[in-house]
C-alpha cells in the first residue's frame, strides 16, 4: 500500500513562490502517473499538474499554466511542485494523488488511486 505525505505548505505573499513536495512510502511509485490537486474552502477539488512515470510528460490547468511545475525524482520517491508567482486565489490545501498506470494526462480524481492527507498553501494579497 502506497503512502503518499505532502510537505511544503505555508503562508506567503503574493508573488512568492514555494515547493511542494510529495514523499511516498511503501512501494516505489516510480512506475506510476503523479498528480497534483487543489481543494479551496467551499469548492470541488480541482485538477492543478500531472507528470507520467519518466517525468517526460507534464500537464496542467490553465490556471496553474506558465507559473508551476511539476517534476520528480524517482530515486527519492518524491513528485515535487514548484508554484511562482503566487496569487490569492491559489489558497487551497493541496493534494498528492499516485496512478499505478504511469502514463499521461490524468486529469480526473477518480483516475487516481492513492491520495496524500493535504498541505494548506495560503497566499495573502
Amino acid at each position: 500500500q502506497v503512502q503518499l505525505v505532502e510537505s511544503g505548505g505555508g503562508l506567503v505573499q503574493a508573488g512568492d513562490s514555494l515547493r511542494l513536495s510529495c514523499t511516498a512510502s511503501g512501494p516505489t511509485i516510480r512506475t506510476y502517473a503523479m498528480g497534483w490537486f487543489r481543494q479551496a474552502p467551499g469548492k470541488e477539488r480541482e485538477f492543478v499538474a500531472t507528470i507520467n512515470w519518466s517525468g517526460g510528460s507534464t500537464y496542467y490547468a490553465d490556471s496553474v499554466k506558465g507559473r508551476f511545475t511539476i517534476s520528480r525524482d524517482n530515486t527519492k520517491n518524491t513528485v515535487y511542485l514548484q508554484m511562482n508567482s503566487l496569487k490569492p486565489e491559489d489558497t487551497a490545501v493541496y493534494y498528492c494523488a499516485g496512478r499505478y498506470d504511469g502514463g499521461a494526462y490524468y486529469v480526473e480524481r477518480g483516475e487516481y488511486h492513492y491520495w496524500g492527507q493535504g498541505t494548506q498553501v495560503t497566499v495573502s494579497s
